[in-house]
């Protein structure tokens, strides 16, 4: 057994095994800990640019990954005529910087500010770690293997499809560049990790709230001397 099928043919069963049951997990067991635990009243400023710059720029990554991957024969027809293949590269690499942008942001106040960081778990820096790596990588790949809307519709389609039937295609990934190999183990390694993370709240917001009792934050203070 090679490093490749560890990487490819069993790590993501692995991945989405922890990921399923440690969803279902928090939400039935745990449900008061599903949270964005929020710090914006430790400090809001940077929190509302990195914030944004983030979550937007993921989304609109994501759906495009999403396009290639559930109508990948759309993708194709649209990228038949350069000039659309050339505005949807520029528009991928915008938007891959403007989530690294805001990651960067956001790595900053917590490593900087005195408060974020005394309210930081190791966890949040082992997925702030991931997520830099998966953008840094993300956009390398635009820069170095052009054309990824072409090349992710040939290659990590069928690949994907094949780990979802459980017919896992190992060759059509083993022979790929290492940096592209590194994009995909760090997209399954924090699958992985997702359900210890803040970042669970995503998948139960808003009916998770919406469903389950008020929870009530109580502030300690002292009595009052009559």
């Amino acid at each position: 057994m090679n490093l490749d099928a560890i990487l490819f043919l069993y790590l993501p069963y692995i991945s989405i095994a922890i990921l399923i049951t440690g969803v279902v997990y928090r939400s039935i067991y745990r449900p008061f800990t599903i949270s964005s635990m929020s710090s914006q009243l430790l400090e809001r400023k940077k929190l509302y640019w990195g914030s944004i710059s983030l979550h937007f720029g993921i989304i609109l990554v994501l759906c495009g990954h999403l396009l290639a991957l559930f109508i990948p024969r759309g993708l194709v027809l649209w990228n038949a005529v350069p000039l659309r293949l050339y505005l949807l590269e520029i528009t991928g690499l915008a938007l891959g910087l403007w989530a690294l942008g805001g990651l960067v942001i956001l790595a900053w106040r917590r490593l900087s500010d005195r408060r974020v960081w005394a309210v930081t778990s190791a966890m949040d820096l082992v997925v702030l770690a991931l997520l830099i790596t998966s953008a840094v990588t993300g956009v390398l790949l635009a820069i170095l293997y052009r054309y990824g809307s072409l090349w992710f519709t040939g290659v990590f389609t069928p690949y994907l499809w094949s780990i979802l039937t459980l017919q896992p295609r190992l060759d059509l990934v083993a022979p790929l560049p290492w940096l592209i190999k590194l994009h995909v183990v760090n997209l399954f390694i924090l699958l992985a990790v997702y359900p210890f993370s803040r970042l669970v709240h995503i998948f139960t917001y808003p009916l998770g709230y919406l469903l389950r009792p008020w929870q009530i934050v109580a502030w300690p203070r002292k009595a009052r001397v009559q």
